[in-house]
């Protein structure tokens, strides 16, 4: 990491940030900033009504160049469950399928703090049992087909509709994918985790910013115990679909997406855990394309594909070289 890449993580990590009071001006400017390509025959907007038929979620289809496969991915973006939506996102999604050859379909989920949980994870649920249950909509043949990916807190949303399709009896996704999950309710000194210190001041997701994110999305500190908003909370981890996580050397959440795995993978799940080195949170989805980026996506590919059985490919477990 040169000396320019750490002075912008430093200004972007100032504690002078306070996410709750300032939360809309980042959203516009992300807007301003990511907006999606004005066309593309490859797009497909889509609504799937909420369960008490309040809303619609509005859900967007991503077709890739070179269709490989009939998986589709269904993801749900990162941004604390504050920030984040599907225009500003679209540029990654389009990414996702070209890399994967699949097709991609991302939802947009309810946002804290207008709207604290349940409601931003009911959305994702509601569109997973959707697919699940109506796979007609999309061409889906069935749930083997269906594989959860998210980042940062689109990856906590993805293990928590699985732990909650587990719990209700309904049929689950054949893999899941989570990239920097946030799976713990806890950010400040009291958290069991290294990396939340560690990590947690000059790499532009700060402790302070995971804290105000969690206060946002779940404002009753025991609700944030419920292991679907800390997954790692669960009592019972069993027969969850087969996992691969990747965190980032630099990120505080890094142990606590690590510890996940461990537990999913104590409980008898298969589950595969590798550490991106030398890169910070939510690198996969920056504005620049990098090489970090390129293999990063070759994992993903090899690992849809077969499992990761060449995974020597990549280094060794927690500590590729991307």
């Amino acid at each position: 990491m040169n000396n320019i890449t750490k002075f912008i993580l430093k200004l972007f990590s100032s504690p002078k940030i306070d996410m709750q009071e300032n939360y809309l001006q980042v959203r516009r400017l992300q807007e301003f900033i990511q907006q999606p390509p004005k066309d593309s025959y490859r797009i497909l907007d889509r609504q799937i009504y909420a369960e008490d038929m309040s809303h619609e979620i509005p859900v967007r289809i991503f077709q890739p160049k070179e269709k490989r496969s009939d998986e589709i991915l269904l993801f749900f973006h990162g941004g604390g469950w504050v920030l984040g939506s599907i225009d500003t996102y679209t540029r990654d999604c389009i990414r996702m399928a070209d890399k994967t050859g699949r097709a991609v379909l991302a939802v947009d989920y309810s946002k804290a703090p207008e709207h604290p949980f349940p409601a931003g994870f009911d959305d994702c649920f509601r569109v997973a049992e959707v697919l699940i249950n109506r796979p007609e909509l999309t061409g889906l043949h069935n749930a083997e087909n269906l594989v959860l990916i998210g980042n940062s807190a689109g990856a906590n949303l993805a293990a928590a509709v699985s732990l909650r399709l587990r719990d209700e009896g309904k049929q689950l996704p054949h893999k899941q994918i989570l990239i920097n999950p946030v799976t713990y309710w806890n950010h400040d000194e009291r958290s069991p985790f290294q990396s939340v210190e560690e990590n947690g001041y000059d790499y532009g997701l700060t402790n302070k910013k995971l804290r105000e994110y969690m206060e946002m999305y779940a404002p009753d500190e025991k609700v944030r115990q419920s292991p679907y908003v800390s997954p790692i909370m669960a009592d019972d981890l069993a027969n969850q679909p087969a996992t691969l996580i990747i965190t980032s050397q630099f990120d505080p959440l890094r142990d606590e997406g690590e510890a996940y795995g461990q537990l999913l993978w104590q409980a008898g799940n298969e589950v595969r855990i590798f550490q991106a080195k030398n890169t910070i949170h939510n690198y996969l989805f920056g504005p620049i394309s990098t090489d970090s980026d390129e293999k990063t996506y070759r994992l993903i590919e090899d690992y849809l594909e077969n499992r990761l059985k060449g995974s020597d490919a990549y280094g060794e477990e927690k500590g590729y070289q991307p």
